[in-house]
């Protein structure tokens, strides 16, 4: 559990349309084996400690033609932002994907 000191807390949030690769046949849609979208997040202003993020769907079309398979996370957090990772492998097909996040901490 993480505690925060006083009254000091931040919370940021956003999301953001990773990509949207059926439009023009990109590696997601089309491509098989192990693929990864990775996209670097600013907070709107630094937080004091590394905070938490969480990271959820908030858009995701696939194909319903092969199996459906996700990782998303939130990596390389620090004060003042974070990489926003989406990866997925094997035959999966992604036309799209939007990811939202919230971020908590001092």
């Amino acid at each position: 559990m993480r505690k925060m000191r006083g009254r000091t807390l931040g919370i940021d949030q956003g999301e953001f349309q990773l990509f949207s690769d059926f439009q023009h046949g990109g590696d997601m849609w089309v491509g098989s084996g192990p693929r990864e979208r990775r996209q670097y997040i600013n907070f709107s202003g630094s937080f004091l400690n590394k905070p938490v993020v969480q990271v959820s769907l908030s858009l995701w079309d696939v194909s319903n033609a092969s199996n459906i398979r996700a990782d998303i996370a939130a990596e390389k957090v620090t004060e003042d932002g974070f990489d926003l990772v989406f990866r997925t492998w094997q035959d999966s097909q992604v036309a799209r994907v939007r990811l939202s996040w919230i971020a908590f901490g001092e």
